[in-house]
């Protein structure tokens, strides 16, 4: 990666100065966090296939497999560990117990946002366009918004908007940020300014 291969200090670039989210970092050695815990669940390319056909209606072992094109080794895997996470039930069918329904929990429904976050995303910058069929608000049949963040009286917020707080200095705006300096990060400081 250029940033890394290359010297260079926010002094010298005003362009990573603004990208900067204050003093405090994430602990990012820290695995006892929500992002890896996601990845360790959702964090595959086929569980994603899955739960778009699922948010799309598809309910049964080989629809899944007509609809996504994925082995059926694989596709049995996912569901396992799909439903293992909650994020997916399993149930026998009523008419004929052989077969079996898979279907999304609240927990597999609360992930919409960041599908949809990740499809905007794949269409800004892999498709350049919308892809069709578009995604409707039901009451009014206009396309969705962009997914945002949002702060808690609902103002849109860029990335400059954002900064790390000790959960302590939560709710005090004026307060300084507090937490290690950059130097103090372990080898954070010296990969990224040589």
């Amino acid at each position: 990666m250029q940033l890394i291969n290359e010297k260079i200090s926010c002094e010298s670039n005003p362009a990573l100065e603004r990208q900067d989210m204050g003093k405090l970092r994430e602990p990012l050695e820290d695995m006892d966090c929500g992002l890896p815990l996601a990845l360790e669940v959702m964090g595959e390319r086929w569980s994603f296939m899955i739960l778009r056909a699922a948010f799309n209606g598809v309910h049964h072992f080989e629809d899944f497999l007509a609809a996504i094109g994925i082995a059926r080794n694989i596709l049995s895997n996912r569901l396992v560990r799909l439903v293992e996470h909650g994020i997916m039930e399993r149930a026998q069918m009523e008419d004929d117990r052989r077969k079996v329904m898979y279907g999304l929990t609240p927990k597999g429904i609360d992930l919409l946002p960041a599908m949809l976050a990740l499809r905007q995303w794949g269409e800004k910058y892999g498709l350049g366009v919308p892809s069709n069929p578009v995604l409707v608000d039901k009451r009014d049949a206009l396309p969705i918004g962009p997914i945002t963040m949002r702060a808690h009286d609902d103002r849109v917020l860029a990335y400059e908007d954002l900064q790390w707080r000790d959960r302590s200095e939560v709710g005090k705006p004026d307060t300084d940020c507090c937490g290690p300096a950059e130097e103090e990060l372990r080898g954070w400081a010296k990969e990224m300014m040589g």
